[in-house]
């Protein structure tokens, strides 16, 4: 199951990464198309590169020319290179390859990608509309032209966006004009270029693109991720579903378990909140500056504009939102995050602390080294790595939810710098997961040690022994075994001699011998089993 209704198909798919290869301006004198997958190093394009020329008018065409000016190589500062090593955020920088797939969504290039979309979209489904006359329907040709400014959205078209904005000093105008840019030139699309953003508000436009990114983000980047980490654990549950561990409650030894059992839990509740995010609906609004259509109404008043709006949000895979987007549903979804996390985060202790006592051994790799001065250690890396940047995570998404609700009024733009930070928080969750999969796949139980423990710890069994006395009658049995196991050492042959002298039918007394701390399990291996049945997600 996805988190809202996927949008695929005609849409295009996932749009370019914003960086471009260094070397890429080398070669060439002009803005490049692509960036290479393989890159290794990216820059950010100086502000003194390239230039934008931009005459409104207060004809038809508004906007009469916006002209790129060639990229000349001696012009770049290596000051302004971002690579790897120069990037301030570790996510662009240290981690790039792990959360790079992010980008595609959630970076500028992302934003204003959508932003594109939301606005060529809007401008075709007003061709659709009887009433509004002055968009006739586009023939084939137009509707090609305006679908492949969409699949074609490249790298030179987000700088030519971002070159705009430098001159309108607005995010979203510049992609209306870079727009009337586009299709100034083509004869039917040009007669109705002032119906690019029509009787719309940046937020319409805004709220659409974030919700078209998350939900595009969420569904191809970190689900598929979130199953891959609850498969592992299944798997481990699963594989583990008999092997004896004691367990520790306060830290002290208590009634034995299974390291499936333990494992399980945590799968199952992860399952959980996975299931939370994916019912989770993204909302969109498009209904004009404060939600009630007034500028819509006035230009065309026998037009049944909140349900062209519902149907346009729904033709982008949202759920319609009929006022004002209070970004209600952005709180839920990150709150849903921050509750995974959380259970990830218990998760990566409890490994880390198993670990730590000898239950787990974790595969090494050749010429991979743990500590800088004791050779012998093999650090828990990956679990540490996995709980720091959950923290992190934790916190930006914390503030998201907190802070994007509230809006002064009507509304306001501290949401703005706020909702750019959707991919920090996210990024740092997806770092989080993977990190947390491969010290999975480094794990080998190591039967030894856990077997140990359960030889060392007879104690556990007084709690079925003085259970069966209560069966049986026997005056405080609680008493009886505090005195016989606080504060001495318990071994095999105290308890067999404790049993022995019990006042119990003999078959109880038999079944009580037959205990040890390997067996006293309950049935966690079972519970195991038929949790492992269960569709994952």
């Amino acid at each position: 199951m996805e988190i809202g209704a996927c949008i695929k198909g005609s849409e295009g798919g996932c749009p370019p990464s914003y960086f471009t290869r260094a070397s890429s301006f080398y070669e060439q004198s002009v803005l490049p198309q692509y960036r290479s997958s393989s890159a290794s190093s990216f820059v950010a394009l100086p502000r003194k590169s390239c230039t934008c020329k931009a005459t409104l008018k207060e004809a038809n065409n508004n906007i009469e020319a916006v002209e790129k000016v060639k990229v000349k190589p001696s012009e770049f500062s290596s000051e302004m290179e971002l690579s790897s090593l120069t990037a301030i955020s570790p996510l662009d920088g240290r981690y790039w390859n792990k959360v790079k797939d992010l980008s595609h969504y959630l970076s500028e290039y992302g934003l204003i990608y959508y932003r594109t979309l939301v606005e060529i979209k809007w401008l075709l489904k007003l061709s659709q509309i009887p009433e509004v006359s002055e968009v006739p329907s586009f023939s084939n040709e137009a509707q090609t032209k305006l679908q492949g400014l969409i699949d074609g959205f490249s790298d030179a078209d987000a700088m030519q966006v971002k070159n705009i904005e430098r001159i309108t000093n607005h995010d979203v105008k510049a992609v209306e004009y870079f727009l009337k840019t586009k299709c100034q030139d083509d004869p039917e699309i040009a007669k109705v270029l002032e119906f690019f953003h029509f009787g719309c508000t940046s937020e319409d436009i805004n709220n659409l693109a974030h919700g078209l990114m998350l939900k595009e983000a969420v569904n191809s980047v970190i689900l598929p991720v979130m199953d891959d980490l609850l498969k592992a654990i299944y798997t481990m549950a699963k594989a583990n579903a008999h092997i004896p561990m004691l367990s520790r409650t306060h830290g002290q030894p208590a009634s034995p378990t299974t390291l499936g059992k333990e494992m399980v839990i945590f799968a199952e509740r992860l399952s959980r909140e996975r299931r939370e995010i994916s019912q989770i609906d993204i909302l969109g609004k498009f209904a004009g500056a404060v939600g009630n259509y007034n500028a819509h109404v006035v230009a065309y008043p026998d037009v049944n504009w909140p349900q062209v709006a519902e149907q346009f949000v729904n033709s982008l895979g949202l759920s319609f939102n009929p006022h004002i987007e209070p970004h209600d549903y952005m709180a839920k979804l990150f709150h849903s995050f921050i509750r995974f996390n959380n259970v990830l985060l218990d998760f990566d202790k409890d490994i880390w602390a198993y670990i730590s006592v000898g239950y787990f051994k974790q595969v090494t790799k050749a010429g991979e080294i743990g500590s800088s001065t004791m050779p012998h250690k093999v650090n828990p890396i990956d679990f540490e790595n996995s709980e720091g940047n959950l923290g992190i995570a934790n916190a930006i998404l914390d503030h998201l939810s907190m802070k994007l609700p509230i809006s002064r009024w009507q509304r306001d733009l501290t949401d703005s710098t706020v909702l750019r930070n959707i991919g920090v928080g996210l990024g740092y969750s997806l770092l989080a997961y993977k990190s947390a999969l491969v010290g999975i796949g480094k794990l080998q139980v190591n039967e030894a040690a856990l077997n140990k423990d359960l030889d060392n710890s007879w104690e556990v069994l007084a709690e079925p022994i003085q259970t069966v006395m209560r069966r049986y009658g026997v005056e405080e049995p609680y008493e009886k075994l505090k005195e016989l196991t606080r504060g001495r050492a318990v071994t095999k042959e105290s308890i067999t001699e404790f049993i022995n002298s019990l006042e119990i039918p003999v078959e109880a007394k038999s079944e009580l011998l037959k205990l040890t701390p390997h067996n006293y399990v309950g049935v966690a291996a079972q519970l195991v089993e038929e949790a492992c049945t269960i569709i994952i997600v």
